[in-house]
């Protein structure tokens, strides 16, 4: 995807960075390949996955050495206090829907985690408590009730 952004004449970005066409036609006497000194190319850059005890996402635009701009982003972590309400809330909401008694909390991913992890061949499964394992979902046989 080709994108453009505007640049003002401090060097910061001015508003979003624009799609090729629509930079065309806005800015038809402009040369993509030889921009003037306001306009720049622009990469997107996939956001990368916050941690459970991350909040406040923001993105902004850095400028990097090539002198195509890009994405970058940034989190706060959380304090001790907000982890443990988090966390006191994800487990409050487990029992409330009663979840399977064998789960443990994973303080790290902020989950509750099976005894035995889920199998990783393909197929469909559900949790069966009473032998805390999982237990292939097969699909019904026409005409067999």
């Amino acid at each position: 995807m080709e994108l453009f952004i505007q640049v003002d004449e401090n060097g910061q970005t001015v508003n979003h960075p624009i799609m090729g066409d629509n930079f065309r036609e806005a800015f038809p006497d402009i040369d993509t390949n030889n921009l003037p000194s306001n306009f720049a190319r622009f990469e997107r850059v996939p956001a990368p996955i916050p941690t459970p005890y991350e909040k406040n996402r923001r993105t902004s635009y850095q400028k990097r050495s090539d002198g195509v701009w890009a994405d970058t982003y940034a989190c706060d972590p959380m304090t001790s206090e907000e982890i443990v309400a988090l966390q006191n809330q994800v487990k409050a909401t487990f029992a409330a829907n009663n979840g399977p008694a064998s789960w443990v909390f994973n303080e790290t991913t902020c989950m509750f985690d099976p005894p035995v992890p889920y199998p990783n061949d393909g197929k469909s499964y559900r949790w069966d408590e009473p032998t805390t394992n999982w237990v292939e979902i097969t699909a019904p046989i026409e005409g067999v009730n």
